[in-house]
């Protein structure tokens, strides 16, 4: 792409561009509109991927309407060169693969990313009345900033059992509430004058959302239930449980004198999600087989059935094998020519504080895609799958940085390491640049989404 290389080149070459702006300027105008293009599609993803369920309902329909096929899980699988297929092994998980048409020899490339955000999910029996008030009871999913959470317009979405002929298999609903319906408001600062010196937020008591007034007896029990039961047109006696989490209901937007930069929830990690199904669809596969695997649960460590840490994807990839008629043996042999991207938000340099960052590698918004290292192995990136991805970027001159944590400080663990622990490939560790991360809103440079999705097109291309 050479609008790629045009701006990389004229950020550090300008006096030389401003004698062949003519020339440039038409690469440049695509970049740009091609970013905006992008970073809106995202926009519109997150809004609906607004709980991971939600994700893989929406990556279901881009995979549907790119001609995928559905595999399911308790069905046999035949699997055919040049086929396009996705499953659905529980439904907050989705793993979409291309079968090129020379696929003996060939191995796996995988790009792995995660559903999940932090949140917080609602608990039984939820509403806590005070007073006149009605408040909802709720623990933390994963690692929320919470002060982030105050004050913003909220609402609900999630997945709702209910009653059925088949006790084994009651009937399953998923509800986006999608208008704001709920508020966490912050104690005024005169009745906290120590609020700007950092105060310690306690989530049983500080983080409960408001959701209304109780305007007579009859709406002390049952408030939430009876509010779902109308969106779902179901008796609220029709209500077996729920899993339901609060998301912020506000929409992405572009920012920055430019816009050159998005903020938006949930970027950790539906960006990645995003990219990774948008590469696959749009790669036309000739050798191997293309993977994007998105997970759940990354948030709070992958160890469920619907998340890295199990078995699930080694057998999802053997099955993958058994269907296109491969021995165990030759399954297992086709590790060793396989390679994976575990993708993932990467720490960016904060202007306000650049101290927390390592001295020499210091990644920039907007600079170029991340590629992550840890000597403890939070991150599976060695020297010989970071060079993989250094050439891979050098294909389209796709700027890249390097992410170390400043020593004595703790870093975060990504899907990689675990996944190589049971399925033995290569593997190494990349993310967009991001400010912000954990918040309700995180901050991303548009140009690095774009580098990212060219990535992964290189990526499932070779």
């Amino acid at each position: 792409m050479i609008y790629l290389s045009i701006l990389r080149y004229t950020k550090y070459n300008l006096a030389q561009f401003i004698n062949y702006n003519k020339y440039f300027k038409k690469g440049i105008n695509t970049m740009r509109e091609d970013c905006k293009k992008q970073s809106k599609e995202l926009i519109d993803f997150i809004k609906q991927g607004s709980s991971p369920f939600h994700v893989v309902i929406k990556g279901k329909k881009m995979l549907d309407d790119a001609g995928f096929s559905q595999l399911m899980m308790g069905d046999e699988w035949g699997i055919q060169s040049g086929g396009k297929y996705y499953i659905i092994p529980y439904p907050t998980s989705i793993i979409a693969f291309t079968v090129g048409d020379m696929v003996d020899d060939m191995g796996y490339k995988i790009i792995c990313s995660h559903t999940d955000s932090p949140t917080f999910k609602i608990k039984p029996k939820s509403e806590i009345n005070t007073e006149k008030y009605i408040t909802l009871n709720t623990e933390v999913y994963g690692g929320p900033v919470y002060y982030t959470w105050f004050d913003r317009p909220l609402s609900i979405a999630g997945k709702v059992a209910l009653k059925s002929d088949n006790p084994m298999k009651p009937t399953m609903e998923y509800i986006d509430c999608k208008k704001p319906i709920l508020t966490i408001p912050s104690l005024a600062i005169h009745m906290n004058r120590d609020v700007n010196k950092g105060v310690e937020i306690h989530p049983q008591k500080d983080t409960l959302p408001l959701m209304g007034l109780i305007n007579n007896s009859l709406e002390k029990d049952n408030y939430l239930l009876s509010y779902i039961a109308q969106q779902l047109d179901v008796q609220v006696e029709d209500i077996l449980d729920f899993d339901l989490y609060l998301y912020l209901a506000e929409e992405g937007q572009l920012i920055g004198m430019n816009e050159e930069f998005l903020q938006a929830p949930r970027l950790d990690d539906l960006a990645s999600v995003y990219s990774s199904l948008r590469a696959l669809i749009n790669v036309e596969n000739k050798t191997g087989i293309n993977i994007a695997a998105c997970f759940d649960n990354e948030e709070i460590g992958s160890r469920t059935k619907q998340g890295a840490d199990s078995v699930l994807f080694s057998n999802i990839l053997e099955r993958i094998s058994i269907g296109l008629k491969r021995t165990k043996s030759k399954h297992y042999r086709m590790y060793d020519s396989s390679f994976m991207i575990s993708a993932d938000g990467a720490h960016a340099l904060h202007p306000n504080a650049v101290e927390k960052n390592d001295p020499t590698n210091k990644p920039v918004l907007n600079q170029g895609v991340v590629l992550k290292l840890s000597a403890k192995q939070s991150y599976a990136t060695d020297c010989e799958s970071t060079a993989v991805v250094q050439q891979l970027c050098n294909m389209t001159k796709i700027p890249y940085q390097k992410f170390v944590n400043r020593s004595g400080s703790l870093g975060g663990k990504t899907l990689a390491p675990i996944i190589s622990s049971y399925v033995p490939i290569k593997a190494t560790d990349i993310g967009v640049p991001m400010l912000a991360m954990h918040s309700s809103k995180e901050l991303v440079g548009v140009d690095d989404l774009l580098y990212m999705n060219e990535l992964f097109i290189n990526f499932y291309s070779v």
